[in-house]
Formats: structure tokens, sequence, C-alpha cells
């Protein structure tokens, strides 16, 4: 069995003001990397995100390396929390389950969002800062560069990362869908709310030529025109404003539209003919008249209509999980086994050597009491024959360690050949 061990809380059984406890900033996580291999003697991988804290860790001697009790102990000491607050948020998997684990998270597999590409990014920083640290050994190293092929073929040869699923992403989309560049277009910005905050940054990376940003409060929409290196307007200028847009994206969160069907018609009327604009409302109530609708110069898309697209994706990713967990196990199986000829490797490697040496004394005494009674073809011959033998003695043992299925209880294989042929060495 690989002996890989891993720790953690997820999303999925610890509410984000505990994970967040467990967090560890840049300075903490280099820390508790060095702390691990002084204290254990063991490979340490840590992988910490919004969504899940984790430890990989593969020690030296499983019986002096951690286990699920000292990780918490470990995690306590790191965070200064008491034990009895982290243990009951922990999850573990060992050895093949541990395996599959980890690929499963670097493919995006046990993501909040399946298929969000993220994750993959983050798996890698992780690795590249253990391997920093030299915190990884043969174990880990061989397990993360394993799971990022994995993670590859996932998103390859599925369709599980196709497709919008963020009412930020889809709105962009959409944006995508009317304009084919962005070098001369103006954003105009209505409002501050976190959602718009996290749209407009998506809308930055179109790279347009100016975006305004138009709030009741001064303050405020200079605070919002600095983050985004825009420029901020009065309030008062929003017909005038909203005439000059090409993509609007409103989050005001006021109790009624602030553009009614009435008001729109008079921005109308400034705007040249035939230009078109994308108004993104998703503010909860909406700040734009649904009516102004028109699928020609104006096109209005709300909250709702975003998380619809965004649901149809999501559904659209989830036919793809089925394959993608086939994927998986694949390369599960590919890397157990792989990893099963590595492990092997010196015992084959002595038990071919011990054979060798035991044909090539037998020949030698053979030949001896012939005594000279042979010519090279006879020679080539015994010297054939005994090496067919050899090869047909070794084909059983080899084969069953390279077929044996990886278990709980693969070592007692390897400990039993040696014991039969008298091995020592590994």
């Amino acid at each position: 069995m690989i002996p890989l061990l891993a720790v953690g809380c997820s999303f999925r059984n610890t509410p984000v003001e505990v994970r967040e406890r467990f967090a560890f900033n840049p300075e903490k996580l280099v820390q508790a990397l060095d702390l691990l291999g002084q204290r254990y003697g063991a490979e340490a991988v840590i992988l910490s995100t919004c969504n899940r804290v984790e430890l990989y860790v593969a020690p030296s001697d499983a019986a002096l390396g951690p286990d699920v009790e000292r990780i918490a102990a470990f995690l306590a000491q790191m965070h200064e929390l008491p034990v009895s607050d982290i243990y009951p948020h922990l999850y573990h998997h060992q050895g093949a389950d541990a395996v599959r684990h980890l690929f499963r998270v670097a493919a995006s597999l046990d993501s909040m969002i399946v298929g969000e590409g993220q994750i993959g990014g983050q798996v890698k920083r992780a690795y590249e800062t253990a391997h920093e640290r030299s915190a990884v050994g043969p174990v880990l190293h061989a397990a993360f560069q394993h799971a990022q092929r994995a993670a590859k073929r996932v998103r390859t040869e599925t369709g599980i990362a196709r497709g919008n699923v963020s009412v930020s992403s889809a709105a962009v989309a959409y944006v995508r869908e009317v304009f084919d560049h962005f070098h001369d277009k103006t954003i105009v910005v209505l409002g501050a709310g976190k959602m718009g905050e996290l749209t407009l940054k998506h809308l930055r990376q179109l790279n347009p030529k100016r975006i305004l940003v138009a709030n009741r409060s001064p303050e405020k929409a200079e605070a919002v025109a600095k983050g985004c290196g825009g420029t901020a307007v009065r309030w008062e200028q929003l017909d005038d404003v909203l005439a000059q847009a090409d993509i609007v994206l409103s989050t005001t969160g006021a109790p009624e539209p602030i553009v009614t069907r009435e008001r729109y018609k008079g921005v109308l009327a400034k705007r040249p003919s035939g230009w078109p604009v994308v108004i993104l409302d998703i503010a909860v109530p909406r700040d734009f008249d649904p009516r102004i609708h028109d699928g020609d110069r104006t096109f209005l898309f709300n909250i709702d209509d975003l998380q619809r697209i965004r649901e149809q994706t999501l559904q659209g990713r989830l036919k793809h999980v089925a394959p993608a967990e086939a994927i998986i196990e694949q390369e599960q199986a590919r890397f157990l086994s792989e990893w099963g000829r590595k492990k092997n490797g010196p015992i084959i490697a002595r038990l071919s050597q011990d054979f060798e040496a035991k044909r090539q004394e037998i020949v030698r005494q053979l030949l001896a009491k012939l005594n000279g009674k042979y010519d090279d073809a006879d020679r080539a011959q015994i010297e054939g024959a005994f090496r067919l033998l050899q090869n047909k003695f070794l084909h059983g043992p080899i084969s069953a360690l390279a077929e044996e299925p990886p278990g709980e209880h693969r070592h007692t294989l390897l400990e039993a050949l040696r014991k039969l042929f008298g091995l020592q060495d590994n």
C-alpha cells in the first residue's frame, strides 16, 4: 500500500466560519511544512483554499509518522485552537483512497462548482510551495505529478469544464456575444455591490477604453473608480452617462427601478441610431424596467437570466461527471501499478541477481565436470537452457507482484518472497 495520508476539511462538512479558522496564510503554511518534516520526518503538502484545508502526508515510518489524531493535534498547535474544535471536522483517506481523493480534487470533481478551473492551479501551487521547502519526497512528487496528468485528461477528454458557471462569467459571456472587441468601449457602473465588484473584475479583463462609475454617494463612487482604474461621475449626470455607455453594470440595491421605461426613452434619444448597449442588471430589486429590452439596440439581462444560464451550464457539466470519474479510476489504477513496480523494483532486482549468481555457479560447475567435452555451440545451448529455466522460475513471483491489486496486505507478498528466497535487502 502506498504510504499516503490525506487529512482535512472542506465545504462539504465544515461551514466557512470554521474553515477560516483552520486556513493557512503563506507564512504559517511554510512554518507548518517545516515543522511536519522536523517532527515526523514526513513528506507534506498543504492545500489551503477558501473551500478546503487539506494536508497530504507521506510518513517515512508508519509507526512514528502522523496519523489523524496527530494531524488534529498539529493543526490545533498551529492555529492555537483546542483539539476538540478541530477533530470533529476532519475527514481522512489512506493509501489508494488518498490517491483517488487527490486526483478528484485536482480534477475539480470534489469542488463546490464541478469543473471549475481554479482548483487545479491551487493544487499545483501547493505542491510547488512544498517542493521549494524540500518537504516533497518520492511519494508526494509522484502522486502530485500524476494528479496533474489526471486532471488534464479530465479537462481535455470531457466537457466538464465548458461553459460559464458563475453569474459574473455568464454576464461576460453575454457581453462577448454582442461585441467582438472592447478597446473602444465604455463601461458604466451603477452602485457598488459585492456581486457587482466581482462582475466588474471580469469586465475589466476585456480591456475597455474607459470605466465610468456613478453612485448616489460621491465617496463610494470615488472608491469604486479608484479600485477599477475608472472615473467617478456625479449621480445627477446619470442620463448623459448612460447615453455614452456600451455596457452597463448596475447593482444599486434601490427599492424600485431607477431607470423606468419613460426615462430610458430619453436616454435612447441621446444615443446614436443603431448603437447597441448591454445592460447587466444584477440588482435585487431590479434597477431597470425589464420592458426596455428590445433585442435590437438594448440587451437587458437581470439576475434571474444569468442564474438560469448558470444552472443550465451546471446541468450540462453534470452529464460529464461519470466519464470524468472513469478517467480518475483509470489514472488511480495506473498510478498504483506504476508505484507498485517502482516499489517492487529493488526486490525484483535482488531476486534476479540472486538467481543469476546461482545460475552462473551451477553452469560453471557443470562445465568443469564435462572437462572440455563440448564446443562453443554446446556451451551456448547449456547456458541458454539454464537461463530459460531461471526465467521460468522468476516469472511466477515477478508476475504475482506486478498483478496483485493494491490493498491493505500488499506488503505480505513482499515479505513472503524475502523469506522464501532468503533476500534480506529491499
